[in-house]
C-alpha cells in the first residue's frame, strides 16, 4: 500500500499495536481502536486519561522507545512530523504510514485510507457523520480574517492549510491565503492594518486568550476559538462547525 506521500509501506495483515506521533490521529485512533493504541506525543491530550506509553513530542520523538513498543504500525504526519525521524524508525524495520492533511475532503479521504489500510479496519462512524456535517453549505455572509498562530514573531495561517479551508467552509475568508508560505511571519503593524473583518485567535499552538492577543488589535473584532475545533482532524469533526459557528457569530 502507499501513503498519501506515495511511499509504499508493508503493514501486516493484521494491526494490533499502533503508535501514533500526531495527536489528530492519536484521537482517531483511540476512538476507533482503543485496544491497540499503545503509544503516544507528549502532547496528543485527547481522549482526556489516555493511558499509553509516551515517547517525546511530534519533532523529537523517542525514537528508542518507539522502537520497544513493537508496534505494526507508526501514524505520522507530513507537517508535523520530521522526516528524517520517520526514515530511522524504517531504517528499523518498522511500518511507517505518513499522511497528508490541507483540507477537510482531503481529511476525510485521508483517514478513510488509514484505517483501511493501515490501520486494519472500516472506517468509523464518526467519521462518516463528520462528513455529513461539514458538507452543508456555509451560511451568512461572506467576511475576511487573519489567523495568528504565534506571537514573538507574529505569524499566521497561509496557503493551503487545514485551518484556511475550515473557516472557509464556514463563510470566512483567509486575507493570507494567497501568501507564498504556510506560515508567514507578518509584523503586527500589516496584520493590524490588513483591514480584517475578524482576527480569528485559537488557543494553540500559541495560547490566545482574552487577556493575551486581543490587545494588540484595537478597534477590530477578535474571536477567540477552541484550536481543536479549528486545527484537529479527527472525532472532534462531528461538533467543531457548531461550535465555532457559535463562536463567529457571538
Amino acid at each position: 500500500m502507499k501513503d498519501d506521500t506515495g511511499a509504499a509501506v508493508r503493514v501486516p495483515d493484521t494491526v494490533r499495536r499502533i503508535v501514533s506521533l500526531v495527536p489528530s490521529l492519536t484521537e482517531s485512533v483511540a476512538a476507533t481502536l482503543p485496544g491497540a493504541l499503545v503509544g503516544a506525543t507528549d502532547w496528543c491530550s485527547h481522549p482526556p486519561g489516555l493511558d499509553v506509553a509516551r515517547v517525546r513530542g511530534t519533532k523529537n520523538p523517542d525514537l528508542d522507545a518507539i522502537r520497544r513498543l513493537r508496534p505494526d504500525v507508526v501514524l505520522a504526519n507530513a507537517e508535523e512530523n520530521r522526516e528524517p525521524d520517520l526514515a530511522a524508525l524504517r531504517e528499523a524495520g518498522l511500518a511507517v504510514w505518513v499522511t497528508r492533511i490541507e483540507t477537510l475532503d482531503g481529511a476525510f479521504a485521508s483517514l478513510g485510507r488509514m484505517f483501511r489500510h493501515a490501520c486494519r479496519t472500516t472506517p468509523p462512524g464518526w467519521l462518516e457523520r463528520a462528513e455529513r456535517v461539514w458538507r452543508a453549505p456555509a451560511g451568512g455572509p461572506h467576511r475576511t480574517a487573519v489567523i495568528p498562530i504565534w506571537r514573538r514573531p507574529w505569524m499566521v495561517v497561509g496557503r493551503d492549510t487545514f485551518t484556511g479551508d475550515v473557516l472557509a467552509r464556514l463563510g470566512v475568508g483567509n486575507l493570507y491565503a494567497g501568501h507564498a508560505e504556510r506560515y508567514p511571519k507578518v509584523p503586527l503593524p500589516e496584520l493590524a492594518g490588513s483591514a480584517p473583518d475578524l482576527v480569528v485567535l485559537p488557543d494553540e499552538p500559541y495560547a490566545f486568550s482574552a487577556a493575551d492577543g486581543p490587545e494588540c488589535f484595537p478597534g477590530l473584532r477578535c474571536v477567540l476559538v477552541s484550536g481543536r475545533d479549528l486545527t484537529w482532524y479527527g472525532p472532534s469533526l462531528v461538533g467543531a462547525r457548531a461550535r465555532l459557528e457559535a463562536a463567529l457569530a457571538g
